[in-house]
């Protein structure tokens, strides 16, 4: 039997996985060329993310938010947790 996850550490998982999945780019319209994310997710977690380097925040009146490739390699290795195909 597998081990539940924690509510908390879940919801920072999801997040994560959520922000991975919706992800887009616009081809170094900013200082890198790092994939970006919106926003809209819970800023507890969002600053959490970003306190473990998983994702960079912009300003606070910023939309999105810039997943790092440490970040790139968590949202990959919770697809295999979750069991969910990344795009194709």
């Amino acid at each position: 039997m597998m081990d539940k996850t924690n509510p908390e550490k879940a919801v920072k998982e999801l997040t994560m996985l959520l922000m991975y999945l919706t992800r887009f780019n616009e081809g170094g319209r900013f200082e890198s060329d790092l994939d970006m994310a919106w926003k809209g997710y819970d800023f507890g977690i969002i600053n959490k993310l970003a306190e473990e380097d998983y994702i960079r925040q912009g300003s606070f009146r910023s939309k999105s938010v810039a997943i790092t490739d440490k970040g790139m390699k968590l949202s990959r290795e919770l697809l295999d947790k979750y069991n969910i195909s990344d795009w194709k």
